[in-house]
Parts: C-alpha cells; structure tokens; sequence
C-alpha cells in the first residue's frame, strides 16, 4: 500500500496507527534520512556535489540548509534527488524482502504523486486536510505562514493527489475519526486484500444491482490500467476502459471493465501470474465470450478474464487478442452507445429488466442481455460504417 498526503495534512497519524494495528511501515523520510547519515556514502556524496556548508557543527547534514539550497532550484534538487532516491529505493527493497509473506506493508511517500509512484502499489490512500488546518498545524510547528505556504503549493494539488487515491482519508477531524477511518480501512479492505493477493482468490461476486452513474469511474478506470500496463510490461499493446462504466450517464453494476490487448493468447497466458501479483488474479473457467454469426468459431473469441482482488472496488480484465472480433466489439459497443442516446437508453432498458429477474444471480443477469447485444450488433456495425469508425491501430 503506498501511504501520501501534502504536507501538514497528519499522514503520520495514519501511519502510526496502521502500524498499531499490525502493518510493516516503510517510512521514506526515515529512510532519507538514514541514507545521508554521518559516514554514509550518500553524505560523501552531498558534500561532494554541494559542498561542505551543507553540514552542521557536527558533520551531519544541515537539513534546514539543504531545503533552503534546493527549494526553487529545479536543477539542485534534482542532483540532489540523484543521489538520495536510488539509495532509498534500494533500503526500501530490502526492508520489502524482510516482510513476512502475508504481511501489509505500508509504504509512506510524501511525494508518491509528484514521483509517479501510485501504478506501483496494490492501493494508494491520501490524507487529506484543508489548506487552512495544513497551514495552521505547520505554523505550530514552527514554520513561517509564508514558508507553509509556499510549501502547499509546490506539492500535488488536490486534483492530482484524487487522479492517484484509491482511498482518500480526511483528515481534517479529531483524532478519533481518522483512527476509526483508518481501523475500518484495515478490517474491510486491507486484510482481505492481502489475503486476496497471496493465495490468488477474489471477493465473491457482486449481486447485478444498477447504480447511478459514479464520475469517479473514469478516473478509477485509469488507476487500474496504469497498474495492469506496469505488471504486463512489453506483452501489453493497449488498455482500455470498456463496459457500461466506460459509457457516460449509464447506470450500470458498480463493477469497472478494463480490456488489455496482447498479440497471441500465449502472451495472454504468459500474464496470468504477473496479473495475480498485482492483484488481478485469473478467473480460470473462463476461457472465451459468446460466438456470435459474424464469427462462429470459438476459438475466435478465446479471452482470459482477471478479477480486482481488492474487495473495495469490483473490476473485471479481459484480455484478448488484437483484432479479434470480441476486441473489436469491446470497443465498438462502448463507442456506439457513447454516441447513440436510443441505443443506450434501449441498452438500460434491458440492463434494469435483466438486473430485476436476477437480481441474486449474476451468471443470469449476464446472459439475460446475449439476446440484445446479438440483435444490435448489425445496428452497431451499419453505425460504425455510416461515421466511419474504425477500431484503433495496434
């Protein structure tokens, strides 16, 4: 788990008590500091590259006067990132191998975002406090109005730091709300979802009830494919978010379709335990989509289906070959009902009619809705001739 906030925002707190409740805490400022220690090799090599008025009396590092030497000076602090970070990350490797194995490790980044750190973790969580608490619990530690301030601002906005959240902690409370925030994070999420990761299991299926469109769902979409591209590494061709929540004002299962392209469906097999350890384990009864006339060998619509082990948010991974007609009609349906108020609206009407009869099973609830995308297919198609849509090239 990759633990962040801005600064004065009390992510310490957060990471204080999930190390009361059991997790393995990897405190990166810790670690920044350990690095540049008195007789390090990292200190050697701060002072050789800034020189030794970056030291105090005693031959430590002068922090106070690194900030100063760094702050507004992109090209400082980036030497100064240089030597400090890859002997951080290094540290950090090795206090993850010294993890047990079904351990929560709990990685705390102050600048997770600015780094581009989050399609790294299983789940990112951000703390988060109005500018004016951060500001005021700064102060009382010391700093200047104008420095807290100038500090805010040369962090992650708040937009950037909800794009990387999974779990958005605020923090702006007493103590006691942030702890019982947290508490449940541990016990609802997080325990499952390491259980969920180690032994390759999935939270049970969720019942087909509709819900209002979620405009977090675009942005959810987009955290989980970044983290799908980085374990899949050079088989990916392209990901995409598909399936009703891919389709602005639908209703629609709270559940997030992804769709990973590969070139062969041995690359397809090939990811089945880089998918798991990130946290899509595979679905192994399911080996294809439903043939349609267009293509009726099975073959043809071979797929693997991963499935979110994080039991706070459902997502399905489909992943098919590039070309094939289920990639195809992934795409294609996602953009024709994009486009075509009747089409969705007729889509809903269906989905909710399906949703009703089913409503406990959600095997049912998907083939309740074959009969309709067979009969809109053609529709579908005459759409992407008449505009001119063309899948993208792969």
């Amino acid at each position: 788990m990759g633990l962040s906030g801005g600064i004065g925002s009390g992510k310490s707190t957060v990471a204080k008590r999930l190390a009361d409740l059991g997790a393995v805490v990897i405190d990166s400022d810790v670690l920044a500091r350990e690095v540049v220690a008195p007789g390090s090799d990292g200190l050697a090599a701060v002072v050789e590259r800034f020189g030794s008025d970056v030291l105090d009396a005693d031959g430590a590092l002068d922090r106070p006067a690194m900030a100063r030497r760094v702050f507004g000076d992109d090209e400082a602090r980036a030497a100064l990132n240089a030597i400090v970070h890859p002997r951080v990350g290094a540290r950090t490797a090795e206090l993850m191998e010294q993890a047990a194995e079904d351990a929560i490790v709990v990685h705390d980044v102050p600048l997770l975002v600015e780094l581009g750190y989050a399609p790294s973790y299983h789940l990112v969580v951000i703390v988060d406090a109005p500018v004016e608490d951060r500001v005021r619990r700064l102060v009382d530690r010391g700093l200047e109005e104008s420095d807290a301030r100038a500090r805010i601002r040369a962090q992650a906005t708040e937009d950037q730091r909800r794009e990387a959240a999974d779990v958005w902690l605020d923090n702006s409370g007493a103590v006691d709300d942030v702890h019982a925030a947290v508490d449940a994070l541990w016990a609802d999420r997080l325990v499952p979802f390491e259980a969920n990761v180690r032994l390759r299991t999935r939270p049970p299926e969720r019942s087909p009830v509709l819900v209002e469109p979620d405009p977090e769902w675009p942005r959810t979409a987009r955290r989980l494919l970044a983290r799908v591209e980085r374990a899949a590494g050079d088989a990916v061709v392209r990901a995409d978010h598909v399936g009703s929540t891919s389709v602005p004002d639908l209703p629609a299962k709270d559940v997030v379709d992804l769709q990973l392209t590969v070139r062969s469906m041995a690359a397809a097999d090939g990811l089945a335990e880089p998918l798991a350890r990130a946290g899509f384990p595979v679905v192994p009864e399911i080996r294809g989509d439903n043939p349609h006339p267009v293509a009726p060998a099975p073959g043809q619509w071979a797929k693997r289906v991963h499935v979110s082990a994080d039991p706070g948010r459902y997502a399905n991974l489909h992943v098919r070959v590039a070309g094939g007609p289920g990639w195809r009609y992934a795409l294609l349906f996602r953009d024709w009902l994009r486009a075509d108020d009747d089409a969705r609206e007729e889509y809903l009407r269906i989905k909710r009619e399906a949703a009703q009869r089913h409503a406990s099973n959600p095997d049912a609830y998907t083939e309740a809705k074959e009969p309709w995308f067979a009969d809109a297919l053609p529709r579908a198609e005459e759409w992407a001739s008449r505009t001119g849509w063309e899948p993208p090239a792969v």
